[in-house]
């Protein structure tokens, strides 16, 4: 069963959470603060984290952005701000979903449900002809031969393999494996590209990816 860490500094509303969602069989961890849950995230697995935005010493905007350094785990926020911005804000500094207080706890475990799902896909082994991808043990592997990859040339990859029908435009892959806006004229997809091939050359499989001339690249659809 999916293991959860519930961060909330309101004690009353953590010990709900915890009695219902340990109700519904997942094992649940506790935390009042965002220091505390770092150093649990440090020492512990977790499929999961519910964070609350306002924490002591640390908001859940900083910890989310110390956990999307290492991790992927998803991430549901839990805050008493209602705006549109502030939600917009949140889900692009790297939360996977927001709730708004109060909520109902059935919900909760709904959206739960739904990010452990996606998550577990997300989580499959992926493979493309000669290919083969393990997202979460990070190795990739061209005609049986382990290739070593950057982070980000890794990304590219996995961003590929997951979608090999879809021609990527250059903005579209640095947004997606950059987490950042996509400057123009920029060359650092077209290098990566190139260092990406260079590596694969001796497999075989360097002609995996086709250059789509004035759009972008993609997948070789034999």
């Amino acid at each position: 069963m999916a293991r959860i860490l519930i961060v909330e500094d309101d004690s009353t509303i953590n010990n709900l959470i915890f009695e219902f969602l340990t109700d519904n069989g997942y094992i649940c961890r506790q935390s009042f603060s965002g220091t505390e849950a770092l150093l649990l995230f440090s020492m512990e697995a977790f499929d999961l984290i519910i964070l609350d935005l306002m924490l002591p010493g640390m908001t859940g905007l900083e910890v989310t952005s110390h956990i999307r350094e290492s991790s992927s785990v998803p991430v549901i926020i839990l805050s008493a701000k209602t705006a549109l911005q502030d939600k917009v804000d949140l889900l692009g500094s790297g939360a996977d979903d927001y709730m708004t207080k109060p909520f109902e706890l059935e919900e909760l475990l709904a959206r739960i449900q739904v990010q452990l799902r996606r998550q577990a896909a997300l989580s499959r082994p992926l493979t493309y002809y000669e290919w083969a991808l393990d997202p979460v043990c990070r190795t990739f592997t061209a005609a049986g031969v382990p290739v070593e990859l950057t982070a980000h040339e890794f990304g590219i990859i996995e961003l590929f393999m997951r979608q090999p029908r879809k021609v990527f435009t250059k903005q579209e892959i640095f947004e997606a494996v950059w987490q950042q806006d996509y400057f123009v004229e920029d060359k650092t997809i077209n290098v990566h590209i190139s260092n990406i091939r260079a590596k694969l050359k001796e497999t075989g499989t360097q002609q995996y990816i086709r250059t789509v001339w004035g759009i972008g690249f993609q997948l070789f659809q034999k």
